[in-house]
């Protein structure tokens, strides 16, 4: 089979692999669609696990399954999750299932940039989810970043009649605006510094949107009735934007970290001043069974809108093409690849 091997952003090649074998109570899934998150392009991050084959946003169709797999059979049609807690640990039976050391290990063989995947049994267990007929394999590709969304503000406590800012309006930003109009927000404000994406963040429910370079503080409380944001959350990397969510919180007001920084970032925080207005900052990574099957809820009666976030569809060949797409984050929303076109 071919599979696309990542050595660095600008060094994807298509090589040649076997098919997984699997064993029991695995599945092997032929990938029908998978795509470029933006986590995939960073490259201080994934360059020292090179060479690997990479992507998690998948969908596909069961090509054949291991002994004592009973919940699935051949040509069913699913997403999955690459990583997938223990259930029983200190940290998943407070709640914490994305920080279970079983989650941080479990993965695919290999990643969803390739035509065929091996799901381990662990995953088969706990992290395959059937698509309802309502969801296309394209759709079914942000089951896993809508989950993370999902998770994000039910951790920040949104609360309808919010006013919520979104620091950075790339495909997670506008998973989150269409999340928090639905949750009840009553004034959606976005920030970025490309025009492209604020433009999609005003077609994706936005009520104002902001450049980055702007006053933040000044323009956002006129389009909010004289107030800052109660729930700000950031969906990029930029240290800059750490500053202006300290910024732009409201007294009383709760700050999400939804993107990891460089490494060797350091953030100044003001402290006094979240002391004394009791501002909560808040962190989520990656996503629950629970989110998976809210998400796939939320797509299937398309109260996300998920499709047209779509810009760009890909063959695997052309999968460097894709990434600079990502990783460049000018005229593009979600790109797509699929591995047997």
């Amino acid at each position: 089979m071919r599979v696309a091997v990542y050595y660095n952003n600008k060094d994807i090649r298509i090589e040649e692999r076997p098919i997984p074998l699997i064993g029991a109570g695995e599945i092997l899934m032929r990938v029908e669609a998978c795509g470029i998150c933006g986590s995939d392009t960073l490259e201080w991050y994934r360059v020292k696990k090179a060479p690997v084959v990479l992507g998690h946003e998948v969908s596909g169709t069961i090509e054949k399954v291991g002994d004592g797999v009973k919940n699935f059979k051949p040509g069913d049609r699913i997403t999955a999750s690459h990583h997938v807690p223990c259930n029983v640990c200190y940290y998943c039976v407070r709640g914490y299932h994305t920080v279970c050391d079983t989650l941080r290990k479990t993965r695919f063989d290999p990643g969803g940039f390739s035509e065929f995947v091996r799901i381990p049994a662990i995953n088969v267990d706990r992290g395959v989810f059937l698509l309802p007929d309502e969801i296309s394999f394209e759709e079914a590709t942000f089951a896993e970043p809508l989950a993370c969304v999902i998770r994000g503000q039910r951790i920040a406590g949104i609360k309808p009649g919010d006013s919520v800012l979104i620091i950075g309006s790339g495909v997670t930003g506008l998973l989150h605006i269409q999340l928090a109009r639905i949750s009840g927000a009553r004034f959606i404000g976005a920030v970025d510094i490309v025009e492209y994406r604020l433009n999609m963040a005003r077609k994706f429910g936005a009520d104002s949107v902001f450049m980055a370079q702007e006053n933040l503080p000044e323009v956002f409380k006129k389009a909010n009735n004289g107030k800052l944001a109660d729930l700000v959350i950031i969906c990029t990397g930029a240290e800059s934007a750490f500053d202006l969510a300290f910024g732009t919180v409201e007294r009383g007001g709760t700050i999400l970290f939804f993107a990891p920084t460089h490494p060797d970032a350091k953030i100044s925080f003001p402290i006094n001043d979240l002391f004394f207005n009791n501002i909560k900052i808040v962190t989520s990574y990656a996503g629950s069974a629970l989110d998976f099957n809210i998400a796939l809820d939320l797509i299937s009666s398309k109260r996300i809108n998920v499709k047209e976030l779509i810009t760009h569809r890909l063959r695997l060949n052309e999968i460097q093409k894709g990434f600079q797409l990502v990783w460049e984050a000018k005229n593009s929303l979600k790109v797509l690849i699929f591995p047997h076109k």
